[in-house]
């Protein structure tokens, strides 16, 4: 199992950590999610190789992510 680890602009409250998490384990790939706004780092467990499509999810969300 792969742990991503992202960097996460923008996130700056409970809200936002809220509509993170909820966004990630609404996807099967996602074995466990892990987000903090205060650190602004969001890690991910996955079994495959979905690194584009989390940044994607990001994006959507409308925040700005880095894989760190």
């Amino acid at each position: 199992m792969k742990e991503y680890v992202f960097k996460v602009e923008g996130m700056h409250c409970e809200g936002c950590e809220a509509r993170i998490t909820r966004a990630f384990k609404a996807k099967e790939e996602v074995e466990e999610v892990r987000t903090n706004y205060k650190t602004k780092e969001v890690h991910i467990k996955s079994e495959e190789n979905k690194q584009d499509d989390f940044l994607e999810t990001f994006e959507d969300l409308g925040f700005q992510a880095t894989l760190e």
